[in-house]
């Protein structure tokens, strides 16, 4: 039985919630293995909606693991709001059903408070954070300061810990304008809220190969999108931790031997929030239609996104650095109703034509996408459960993105309820 590692292929926002949800039926864990509460994901079950942030997509389904891994950076004080929201909707969360790794980094209420002071005052380049704190505790993760989630179990490490972090938030603190970091205020918050944090604490590594070892099928899940990834994303305008398949095993504490299979969710076009490069993006009535047909506003900031035709030439990209085994093409339906559908098959820069996007900003500021048109359906996809179900130019459609992208399909999703799907093959059995 397969181990199965879900990424988003393109700027995030392609419905990982749905396609892990679906996913999550089959599985015994899953596991969030970066990001933080910045990403959003909606699931819709039975006409209710559920809006997690950090936790796993698993926990609304009964008999199931919920890990939180340590490649993820964690708010306490959202968790055990996200918690008590999800509780209200009559699911049950417990330390039986929820892992929060020991070495979790903690967010920190100044880690929210520097970030939006950073971008309050970068007048050069606006990255387009949320300001929740993500990347400053990322930093302070790399620069050996964060408070961990263990740390919350011993007073004394606790103050030592809290002690380090100051010395140099308050120094940053003062360049910006803002005020020192109150100690003994940040120290009572830590210790109120760590009995609601520790009672989930756990050496999820741990539990995470005894899992694998004895024949549990393993979910994980990731934020984001692939071209948001530290490394292999649009730097700058990308998240700050590493989005792509390998992020996995380091984010849970597993080698890259777990790792069975990589499905990549890509949606049917192509949207980003936030600032940065897009190169199919679309400023006109075509635009329009697909941001308002694709209710494209983000679930955690309630930002329009930018919206564009499919970019096959990323996808091929983000394909690759992941090691994508199949994708789940979703948001079809949206495409309802279109006379022609554009696909971007290349890019043209200087007069030169690239199969790929040059890392350089200057170059990347030069892309024009080369198009490729096809006709579009005027029947509806909206709740095809099979190939039969579709439009034969939609079935077109799908299967030149497979060609483009060099990767087949493995699942369609046709709306936003779980059982609108089309399974071509279950990666929990490739």
């Amino acid at each position: 039985m397969a181990n199965v590692v879900v990424v988003g292929a393109q700027w995030g926002d392609e419905g990982k919630g749905k396609i892990v949800d679906w996913l999550s039926e089959r599985a015994d864990v899953i596991a969030r293995f970066q990001g933080g509460h910045n990403a959003g994901h909606t699931l819709v079950i039975g006409g209710e909606v559920f809006k997690l942030n950090a936790l796993p997509s698993g926990v609304v389904r009964g008999g199931k693991l919920s890990v939180i891994g340590n490649g993820v950076v964690l708010d306490p004080w959202h968790l055990v709001k996200e918690i008590a929201a999800i509780r209200e909707q009559g699911v049950e969360i417990t330390p039986e059903t929820l892992m929060v790794a020991e070495n979790t980094p903690l967010i920190l209420p100044f880690h929210g408070e520097l970030d939006r002071a950073r971008e309050a005052q970068n007048s050069v380049a606006r990255i387009g954070t949320t300001g929740r704190g993500i990347g400053p505790c990322y930093e302070d993760k790399v620069g050996r300061r964060v408070i961990r989630v263990a740390d919350l179990g011993d007073n004394d490490t606790l103050e030592l810990r809290v002690d380090r972090a100051l010395v140099h938030h308050n120094a940053l603190r003062a360049g910006l304008g803002l005020d020192p970091i109150n100690r003994d205020a940040l120290l009572e918050s830590l210790r109120a809220i760590a009995p609601e944090i520790l009672q989930y604490a756990a050496p999820v590594w741990k539990a995470m190969n005894e899992a694998r070892r004895a024949g549990k099928r393993i979910l994980f899940e990731g934020a984001q999108g692939s071209l948001l990834d530290a490394d292999f994303g649009t730097y700058p305008y990308v998240t700050s931790s590493n989005v792509i398949a390998g992020q996995a095993a380091t984010g849970t504490g597993m080698g890259p031997g777990a790792i069975d299979f990589v499905l990549g969710i890509v949606k049917a076009y192509t949207t980003r929030v936030g600032e940065g490069p897009f190169p199919t993006e679309l400023h006109d009535d075509d635009g329009q239609r697909l941001g308002e047909r694709g209710r494209e506003f983000g679930t955690v900031t309630g930002r329009k996104r930018r919206c564009g035709w499919f970019d096959a030439v990323l996808v091929r990209q983000t394909c690759a650095i992941s090691g994508v085994n199949g994708i789940a093409l979703t948001k079809l339906d949206v495409l309802d109703g279109f006379e022609t559908l554009r696909i971007c098959t290349g890019y043209e820069i200087d007069g030169e034509t690239y199969d790929y996007l040059p890392t350089a900003a200057a170059v990347q500021a030069k892309v024009r996408p080369v198009y490729e048109e096809m006709p579009g359906w005027q029947e509806s996809t909206a709740g095809a459960r099979s190939w039969a179900d579709l439009p034969a130019e939609a079935i077109k459609y799908v299967r030149r993105i497979e060609e483009l992208i060099q990767c087949p399909v493995a699942m369609l999703s046709t709306s936003p309820e779980r059982d609108d799907t089309i399974l071509v093959t279950d990666p929990f059995e490739d």
